[in-house]
């Protein structure tokens, strides 16, 4: 969920940055009005602070909001997941693959005692178990 927040907001300031570079867009910022940055953060303390009590004011708003990022994120994850796999067909070569696939399950055979007792098995995150 951050990483989304963080990516938003990223490129928003790519966004905000690009005009630097086009020299009519500069000249036509230079005419209109600016905002302080005092007033800016003002603005931005206030959401925080906004979104900050809502919990406190309805706390239902806030469990449902929690429950919509979890799904969402299960969602981008196997999203993600099969965006992977279609890349994986795509461009991977087949043999990168194999050896890929033998590390993942840990069954490397490999002649090499250094690379089997090092990486005998790499961990895979489990998901997180369910409450009752």
């Amino acid at each position: 969920m951050w990483f989304l927040i963080r990516t938003a907001f990223w490129f928003s300031m790519v966004l905000v940055m690009l005009p630097i570079f086009d020299d009519e867009a500069t000249t036509r910022l230079k005419d209109e009005k600016g905002v302080e940055l005092t007033d800016a953060l003002g603005a931005a303390a206030g959401a925080i602070s906004y979104v900050g009590s809502l919990c406190s004011e309805k706390p239902d708003v806030c469990v449902k909001g929690a429950e919509t990022f979890t799904a969402l994120g299960s969602r981008a994850r196997k999203g993600a997941r099969v965006a992977y796999g279609y890349l994986d067909t795509q461009f991977a070569d087949e043999t990168q693959t194999k050896a890929a696939d033998t590390v993942l399950t840990g069954t490397i055979t490999s002649n090499d005692a250094a690379l089997t007792d090092t990486i005998s098995r790499i961990p895979i995150p489990l998901p997180r178990p369910k409450n009752i």
